[in-house]
């Protein structure tokens, strides 16, 4: 009998130990991450607890390959930490579809659109404040997106007729 009892408790021991079938990891906590981790990760502090578990997995990913990059690049990589962790969750959004727009142009179009963009980062800073002001141009028929805006396809020229544009569906996934 107290056998029984014994292998009964075992078994609901072990049940409740394991995670519930179907439900997501939640990703290493601020703290479950090494001291290198947290090093090159901290930017992320603040919100780290809040990430998603896919973008945890990612983020982690990225602090492995650390230290096998050049010192310029591990420099750019934090800035741009430190800039993509003062976004709000809209403006990460518009980026990412930005980004999904770009990898989805023919290698021809991305590499002009690079080109361009490097041409706008060599700008002074007052004359980019100028161009992110104004905006993007439109020119008749069809709209070229500014320099400032590498992630937006060109809408292609309309026909001599009106026509509506159609909304653009991405199906790629959410990195």
């Amino acid at each position: 009998m107290a056998r029984r009892y014994f292998g009964i408790a075992l078994l609901l021991a072990l049940a409740l130990s394991l995670p519930a079938a179907g439900a997501p990891p939640s990703g290493p906590t601020w703290r479950q991450l090494t001291p290198a981790q947290r090093q090159v990760l901290a930017p992320l502090a603040a919100e780290w607890d809040k990430l998603e578990p896919e973008r945890r997995l990612k983020w982690i990913g990225v602090a492995e390959r650390y230290p096998t990059l050049a010192p310029e690049q591990q420099q750019r990589l934090q800035s741009r930490m430190k800039e993509w962790a003062t976004l709000s969750p809209e403006e990460r959004e518009t980026a990412r579809e930005k980004f999904r727009n770009l990898q989805q142009l023919p290698p021809e179009r991305r590499a002009t659109v690079k080109e361009k963009w490097e041409s706008y980062q060599q700008l002074p800073e007052e004359e980019r404040e100028t161009l992110r002001t104004a905006g993007p141009k439109r020119t008749a028929p069809g709209y070229a997106p500014a320099p400032s805006d590498p992630g937006v396809a060109p809408t292609p020229p309309a026909p001599a007729a009106a026509v509506q544009p159609s909304p653009v569906k991405s199906a790629a996934p959410r990195p």
